[in-house]
C-alpha cells in the first residue's frame, strides 16, 4: 500500500479523501435517506459531515507522513505557521469576494428584490454573521486547506503550472462538494428539493473551479496557508451565509452565474500574467 501511495500519490490521496470524506454521509443515509428530509438534515447533518470535513487535512498529514516524513511535517507546518506575508494579500483574501458580491447584488436588486442579501432580511443579523465567519473559518478554509493546499496543492505543481492545477484541483474540490449537497437538498418529505441542488450543482464547477486557481495562485504569490485559508473562509461565510439570497431557483442561478464570469475573468487575467512572467523569465 506505502508502494503503491508513493508511485500514485495524487490519484491515492483523492481516492482515500472521497472514501473518508462521504463515509459519514452514507452511514447516517442508511437510517436518514437519501436525500435526508430538512429537518433532520438540519439536526443531524452537522454531525454526519464531521468526517467529511476531516477527510483532506486527515488524509493530507498521513500522506505527508508517508511521502516525506517528518521533514515533510515539519514543511507543511512551516507553511501553516507563515503568518508575515505582506498585508495586501490578506486583503485580496479577506476582501475580494464580499466586495465582489455586493458589487453584483447591488446592480441586480435594481431589478429585482429578489437579489437582496439575506443579512438585510434576517432580524438577527448578528447571528448570520457569526455562523457565517465561524462556519467559512472550521467548516471551510482551516480543515479543507490543509489538504488542499498543505498537499494537493504542491504535489500538483510538480507536474503543472499554476492555472492547470487549480483546474485540476477544483474539479475534484467541486466533486467533493456533490454527496453532501445532494444529501441536503431533501424537502420535508425526502424527496430531491431541485430548486436547492441545481444551484449547488451548478456552482461546484462554475464557481469552485475557477476559484480554486485563485487560491493555487495565492499560495503560490505567499508560499504561506493562512492566507489560502481566510480566502477560502471569506467564500464560505459570504456566498452562503452572510450575501447569500433568501430565494432559490432561476434568482440563485443568475447570482453564481455573474460571480463565476467575475472568476473565469480572473483566471484568464492570472493565466495571462503566468503567461507573461514566463516569457520574461524562461528557463
Amino acid at each position: 500500500m506505502k508502494t503503491f501511495i508513493k508511485q500514485h500519490p495524487l490519484f491515492s490521496y483523492f481516492l482515500v479523501t472521497f472514501i473518508v470524506s462521504w463515509a459519514g454521509i452514507l452511514a447516517v443515509s442508511i437510517f436518514l435517506g437519501m436525500p435526508a428530509t430538512s429537518d433532520k438534515f438540519e439536526s443531524i447533518g452537522p454531525i454526519a459531515l464531521i468526517p467529511t470535513l476531516l477527510g483532506p487535512p486527515i488524509v493530507g498529514i498521513i500522506f505527508t507522513h508517508l511521502l516525506y516524513g517528518r521533514e515533510g511535517l515539519r514543511s507543511l507546518l512551516a507553511r501553516f505557521l507563515r503568518w508575515k506575508v505582506p498585508v495586501k494579500w490578506y486583503l485580496i483574501a479577506l476582501l475580494f469576494v464580499p466586495v465582489t458580491l455586493c458589487l453584483i447584488l447591488f446592480i441586480l436588486s435594481r431589478f429585482s428584490p429578489a437579489y437582496y442579501p439575506k443579512i438585510l432580511l434576517q432580524p438577527d443579523k448578528t447571528n448570520v454573521i457569526i455562523t457565517g465567519i465561524l462556519t467559512g473559518l472550521f467548516g471551510g478554509g482551516l480543515f479543507e486547506e490543509v489538504g488542499w493546499t498543505g498537499f494537493a496543492t504542491p504535489e500538483l505543481r510538480k507536474r503543472y503550472g499554476v492555472v492547470k492545477t487549480g483546474l485540476i484541483l477544483g474539479f475534484f474540490w467541486g466533486l467533493w462538494h456533490f454527496l453532501p449537497v445532494y444529501w441536503g437538498s431533501g424537502n420535508v418529505n425526502g424527496e430531491l428539493d431541485w430548486s436547492l441542488f441545481l444551484p449547488g450543482l451548478f456552482c461546484h464547477y462554475t464557481v469552485l473551479v475557477p476559484y480554486r486557481v485563485l487560491l493555487v495562485w495565492l499560495h503560490e504569490q505567499t508560499k504561506s496557508l493562512p492566507p489560502v485559508i481566510l480566502m477560502h473562509a471569506s467564500l464560505t461565510a459570504f456566498i452562503l451565509f452572510i450575501l447569500n439570497l433568501n430565494e432559490g431557483g432561476l434568482p440563485l442561478f443568475v447570482y453564481y452565474t455573474c460571480f463565476s464570469l467575475i472568476l473565469w475573468a480572473m483566471v484568464w487575467l492570472c493565466a495571462k500574467k503566468v503567461r507573461r512572467t514566463h516569457c520574461s523569465f524562461p528557463s
